[in-house]
């Protein structure tokens, strides 16, 4: 399965590229990620514990940085990791690319996953929902990160998450109508 996410952070693309390619410190805006280590040359293992439906999965495994290109504002990576209990787990190629927007910098995130085993069980709408809850609760995290030691006037911004061009606001955000001091933070987009 494919599929695009958009999230705007209100930060300056060369800020945010820096802190994105920091692996082990981004890692901690991503909900449910234990520790990450780095295992060797742009190569890490670490866990992510999620709850996709009634079943909470407990994956181990890798992300690897196959290419950063600071030029082009394009990181490619490839993740692969397994839960032994459930004998399942996924495989990821993804391309993160940064581009410049009104305020702040818009993070697109092309997904090209594939789930296997039981896990594979949940179907692709319960995948895909997940995904779009980590991608705002990781947005919502990461500009908190990066809004610690940012000018006043980025702060107080709210994630809105868009989806089919409905509009709602997240779990901890009052609704919001988008506009320049509240852009829509997430888009998705997909196909099977």
């Amino acid at each position: 399965m494919t599929f695009t996410q958009e999230c705007l952070i209100p930060v300056a693309r060369e800020r945010l590229w820096d802190f994105l390619m920091d692996v082990p410190a981004v890692s901690r805006c991503v909900p449910g990620v234990g520790s990450v280590e780095a295992v060797g040359d742009n190569a890490y293992r670490g866990g992510l514990a999620v709850k996709v439906g009634p079943i909470r999965l407990s994956l181990q495994g890798t992300i690897t940085v196959e290419e950063q290109d600071r030029a082009a504002w394009r990181a490619r990576m490839r993740a692969e990791a397994n839960d032994r209990r459930l004998g399942g787990g996924i495989r990821a190629k993804m391309q993160l690319t940064l581009l410049p927007a009104e305020v702040g910098t818009r993070v697109r995130i092309d997904t090209d996953l594939a789930v296997l085993g039981k896990i594979g069980e949940f179907g692709q709408p319960v995948i895909r929902s997940k995904a779009d809850t980590l991608l705002a609760e990781f947005a919502r995290n990461l500009g908190a990160a990066l809004a610690q030691s940012s000018p006043p006037s980025t702060r107080g911004w709210r994630t809105t998450v868009r989806r089919g061009g409905l509009q709602s606001a997240c779990r901890s955000c009052a609704p919001t109508t988008p506009s320049a001091s509240h852009p829509p933070l997430l888009r998705q987009e997909g196909s099977v």
